[in-house]
C-alpha cells in the first residue's frame, strides 16, 4: 500500500510540473544568449545601414524624396530586448480581420499567441499568418512618443520555430510604410496587441 501511495505521489508531481510549465512560466526560457554583445551591436547597425540603402536605391521606397531618409533613427541595439516566447497556437485556422489606416481590412489567419517575459511582465502578443508570413504588429508605450503612434511589426517564417519557440528580437521591430508616405495603406495592430511596457529597441520615428 505505501508503494502505490509513493507512485500516485510521484504522478501527482509529474502533473503538476506539466501544468506549470506549461501555463505558468510565462512563456520564456531565459532571453537567448549573445555570445558576443559587441559582434550583435555591429550586425544589428549593418542591416540598418542596409536598409537605408534599399531606401535610397530602390523603386519601392515608399520616400518620394529621398533627402528625407535621414530621418531614420533607432534605438541603441540592446540584447536584453532578444527574447524567447513560447507559442500557443491555435487548434484551427481561425481568421481574422485586420483594419487598414486607410479604412479597408485584409484577413489574416490567427496563427498563434507568443507568450514571453520582458522588464518583468509576462506579455501576450498575437501572431497573424498571411501567405508564408507570420507577423507581429504591435504597439507599446512609446507608441506616438519616441516611437510611430500607428505601431511597429516584427516579420518571421514558420522556419523560425524551433520546438515551438520563437526568437522574438525587438531590436529588429520596424515602421510601416505608411509612417513615411500616406499613400500606403497599412495594416493597424489588434487592440490586444498593446504592450504594458515601453521597448525601447528597434526603429524610433520623427516626422519625415
Amino acid at each position: 500500500m505505501p508503494r502505490n501511495r509513493f507512485v500516485l505521489v510521484g504522478l501527482f508531481l509529474i502533473v503538476l510540473a506539466i501544468i506549470y510549465y506549461s501555463f505558468f512560466d510565462g512563456g520564456n526560457v531565459d532571453t537567448p544568449a549573445v555570445a558576443n554583445p559587441e559582434a550583435y551591436r555591429l550586425e544589428v547597425a549593418q542591416k540598418r545601414k542596409e536598409k537605408e540603402e534599399f531606401f535610397r536605391t530602390s523603386t519601392e521606397s515608399p520616400f518620394t524624396d529621398k533627402s528625407k531618409i535621414s530621418s531614420l533613427i533607432y534605438f541603441n541595439p540592446d540584447p536584453a530586448y532578444r527574447v524567447q516566447a513560447r507559442l500557443e497556437r491555435f487548434a484551427d485556422k481561425k481568421k481574422v480581420v485586420i483594419r487598414l489606416t486607410d479604412g479597408s481590412e485584409e484577413v489574416y489567419e490567427k496563427y498563434a499567441h507568443a507568450v514571453f517575459t520582458l522588464q518583468d511582465e509576462i506579455c501576450r502578443l498575437l501572431v497573424l499568418k498571411q501567405k508564408n508570413t507570420l507577423s507581429v504588429l504591435f504597439k507599446d508605450k512609446t507608441s506616438g512618443k519616441d516611437t510611430y503612434g500607428g505601431g511597429r511589426y516584427l516579420d518571421f517564417s514558420e522556419n523560425d520555430i524551433k520546438e515551438n519557440r520563437l526568437i522574438i528580437d525587438f531590436n529588429e521591430a520596424y515602421n510601416p510604410y505608411c509612417a513615411y508616405n500616406h499613400e500606403y495603406a497599412c495594416p493597424v495592430p489588434p487592440a490586444e496587441n498593446t504592450l504594458p511596457i515601453e521597448v525601447r529597441a528597434g526603429e524610433k520615428y520623427s516626422e519625415p
